[in-house]
């Protein structure tokens, strides 16, 4: 993070969303100020608060899509909620606390990747050590596995029926050329091992069956009401207490060698990792990386219609209040305090205004940027420019049933020019129309493909006029259909 600037936050998100240039600027600066506030001494440090931003916006233009890529780029935790989801509290909604806990399981799942991506290499060669002991049994472990046996067959046959345990016999005294045979097997066994150890890592083995113990895991999580309606939490000190209610043991199964690969390598991964250190990280970067986007926020502004059982909009607005001011909230991983977390709210604000919010909310949200309309241009480049082009996506789907489809010039364009017009003529939503209009356009195709015996299918305008233009004549039927 400390190697991007301003201005390179705002290239990176360049490549996958169009225009927005004001907003991608706001959010490129908060996100680069957090690098700067950890260059500041300790006491000042923790006086810096993060400037919240409320993007006022449409839907379609691109608002969860900054906020998302944003967190990727910075290796943030994340995530989205809806402010409607907290406007049903005890009856099936949501309390507000929620966010928090969503976002610090979230932090918990990030660190536990990087940490494993850490120890990769180690947990692999682990892994691929322990398919060769399956693949491979020496003789001396076969002999120590015998005795073993032996030992357990003893203490049980004494605690069942009593007496004196009948004594082992001794071992045989070797001779001078027993210690020459067993130096001659060694280096076999090693040839043997390191032939198959080579065998298993260049996947030359992959199809051969072993059997592994796999740890048997039942969900540790219960669900249960509390005073703030349904909530999940895990079982945790009472786990203890119920003993392994959450752990079945463990099951035989037979897998492939690849399969077993990935398996082995993930149980040698969460064995090299210190899950506490894990969670103790996941918790700090919540609290000090943390981003939180609270959609659809017009719906809770705006004053009280006064009739039904809906709950107050503006006691939600009182609830969420104190999450973005500055509170502790308890989770399972521990009490997280969320002064530092970085607040991204949005909403159209059709009806409502900004100035309908309550005056306190209004100003935790300081940074205020309005996202402007998708024209016909931006949706030309939409479909080609960014790295997730929707126009690469198509063609990159079809390709996999062996169909090369070429999108001409004139074809973009006229679907770039069908798109604004459905927007202008029913309900705007924005860049999503281009999902539903490329859908209509390629379903026949998409439907043929794997029967077609053609491999290479251009598609101009003629084409896409074909298929589109007298759907989109049809007001009525363009609403339902695009």
């Amino acid at each position: 993070m400390e190697d991007l600037t301003p201005r390179e936050i705002v290239s990176e998100l360049d490549k996958y969303i169009v225009g927005q240039n004001d907003a991608k600027r706001a959010v490129a600066i908060a996100l680069r100020n957090r690098y700067r506030r950890r260059l500041l001494p300790d006491d000042l440090r923790d006086e810096v608060i993060p400037k919240n931003i409320l993007m006022i916006g449409p839907t379609g233009v691109g608002k969860t899509e900054i906020a998302r890529r944003l967190a990727n780029l910075a290796r943030a935790p994340f995530v989205k909620v809806e402010a409607t989801k907290f406007t049903e509290v005890g009856y099936v909604g949501r309390d507000v606390d929620s966010m928090v806990r969503d976002l610090v399981q979230v932090s918990v799942r990030l660190v536990e990747g990087e940490k494993t991506e850490e120890v990769r290499e180690r947990a692999e060669a682990q892994a691929f050590e322990r398919i060769v002991d399956l693949l491979h049994t020496p003789r001396g472990r076969r002999k120590k596995r015998e005795q073993d046996n032996a030992e357990m067959m003893r203490q049980a046959f004494s605690s069942m029926f009593g007496g004196a345990q009948p004594s082992p016999p001794e071992p045989p005294e070797e001779e001078e050329g027993e210690e020459e045979d067993e130096l001659r097997y060694r280096e076999r066994e090693d040839r043997i091992r390191s032939r198959l150890l080579e065998q298993v890592r260049s996947g030359a083995r992959d199809n051969d069956r072993v059997e592994i113990e796999i740890e048997q895991q039942q969900s540790s999580f219960v669900s249960l009401f509390t005073g703030h309606g349904l909530e999940e939490m895990q079982l945790g000190g009472l786990q203890s207490a119920l003993g392994n209610m959450a752990n079945s043991g463990k099951k035989l199964r037979s897998v492939t060698v690849k399969e077993a690969k990935d398996i082995l390598t993930q149980e040698e991964a969460r064995n090299l990792i210190d899950h506490d250190s894990v969670i103790r990280e996941a918790v700090e970067r919540a609290e000090q990386a943390g981003i939180i986007f609270v959609d659809e926020l017009d719906k809770i502004a705006g004053k009280e219609s006064g009739h039904g059982p809906d709950v107050s909009r503006e006691g939600v607005q009182r609830d969420i209040l104190p999450i973005i001011e500055g509170s502790t909230v308890a989770t399972k991983y521990g009490p997280v305090r969320t002064d530092h977390v970085l607040f991204i709210a949005a909403g159209a604000f059709h009806v409502s205004k900004p100035s309908d919010l309550i005056p306190e909310l209004q100003g935790r949200l300081p940074i205020r940027v309005e996202l402007e309309n998708l024209t016909e241009a931006d949706f030309k480049r939409i479909l080609t420019e960014p790295k997730n082009a929707l126009i690469r996506q198509y063609t990159a789907l079809l390709a996999t049933e062996g169909l090369e489809v070429v999108f001409t010039e004139d074809a973009i364009d006229e679907i770039s020019s069908i798109a604004a017009r459905v927007n202008q003529q029913s309900e705007n939503i924005g860049a999503r129309r281009l999902h539903t209009v490329l859908e209509r356009l390629l379903e026949e195709l998409s439907f043929t493909a794997s029967d077609l015996e053609q491999t290479r299918i251009s598609i101009d305008g003629v084409y896409v006029r074909e298929r589109l233009e007298s759907i989109v004549k049809d007001e009525d039927l363009s609403r339902y259909i695009l």
